[in-house]
């Protein structure tokens, strides 16, 4: 890590941006039927709050996916963004999520100059990375900012993992994101893993991101961990809102960063108006299936399906998991 990103518990690092993944991931505890009083309300909030970029949510193809299934954040058409945002006259910058396999990037991302979105987030594994490429520059040629998410790193080996990231050094992404899919990593695999990330990103001149599940009530901690070694570019959704155990919380990570950009109240009077609510409506967040999934670096979707069948025999499930490990 260079001296320049390095930074104490007092002063802040001028290169560090949020982004706000609540529509995004917390989309996939309620299929994205979030109304339009809430997005607008979450958009505002955020330019109030000094958040850097805001994830609408997917650009799924509707070939791939019935829209009567989804709410409209599964599929971001431009004219629904700009029904919340106008022409966006705001710091807040948009961003929207291809996902490779589910996303048809060529028809459905438009050139730059005719959309109000600022950065296209590519998710793939490591064994799509051409295709995830593909989108990358797609998106790059037509002007946007780029990332990329390798997700379920934690079950990919060295070896793929280190091919991977040369590959995508050498593409024209902006920034490469460390994705703890499973919530299983602990900080000390996040310093080491965010360390190997930067060592190839910053000889191409690109930046590392985190985005962290909480299986383990880790996600604050892992996220704070990456931002010490040099990542960047930080996920978190308000009030951790993501599909099983959720992410790291916006308050936690607003109230621990020192840049007074950041309004921490702002987030507040949001969570006290709308997350409460929601909360009680749909169920995200720690509990054990999502504990035992995390320490058995496990996919969540069995410890989601335990909880919708109301099952407490956690015992049962551990060994369900280790069967299936």
């Amino acid at each position: 890590m260079s001296e320049g990103k390095k930074a104490t518990l007092i002063s802040y690092r001028p290169d560090i941006k949020v982004m706000d993944c609540t529509l995004r991931d917390g989309g996939l505890v309620n299929n994205f039927a979030f109304s339009d009083e809430f997005v607008r309300a979450l958009y505002e909030t955020n330019i109030a709050a000094g958040v850097d970029y805001m994830e609408f949510g997917y650009k799924a193809s509707k070939d791939v996916f019935n829209e009567a299934d989804f709410g409209k954040w599964k599929f971001c058409d431009e004219e629904a963004i700009r029904a919340i945002v106008g022409d966006n006259d705001s710091d807040l910058k948009i961003s929207v999520m291809a996902d490779v396999g589910r996303t048809n990037h060529k028809r459905d991302i438009l050139p730059r100059e005719d959309s109000v979105i600022d950065m296209v987030r590519t998710a793939t594994y490591i064994h799509q990375i051409p295709s995830a490429i593909d989108i990358i520059e797609d998106a790059h040629a037509k002007g946007y900012e780029t990332t990329v998410n390798i997700m379920a790193v934690s079950k990919v080996n060295t070896e793929d993992l280190d091919n991977g990231l040369a590959l995508l050094a050498e593409s024209s992404v902006d920034t490469i994101y460390l994705v703890d899919s499973f919530g299983a990593f602990y900080p000390e695999q996040i310093r080491r893993l965010t360390d190997k990330y930067l060592h190839v990103a910053s000889e191409k001149g690109k930046s590392v991101g985190i985005h962290a599940h909480n299986n383990q009530q880790l996600a604050f901690a892992n996220t704070i961990e990456a931002l010490v070694q040099g990542a960047s570019l930080l996920d978190a959704t308000v009030c951790g809102m993501g599909r099983g155990a959720g992410n790291c919380f916006m308050e936690s990570l607003l109230g621990f960063l020192k840049n007074p950009k950041y309004n921490l109240t702002e987030i507040m009077r949001f969570v006290e108006k709308y997350m409460l609510d929601m909360k009680a409506k749909y169920d995200w967040g720690y509990d054990i299936p999502y504990l035992l999934t995390g320490v058995l670096n496990s996919h969540p979707s069995t410890a989601i399906n335990f909880i919708k069948e109301k099952r407490t025999d956690y015992v049962k499930l551990q060994q369900e998991l280790m069967d299936i490990e």
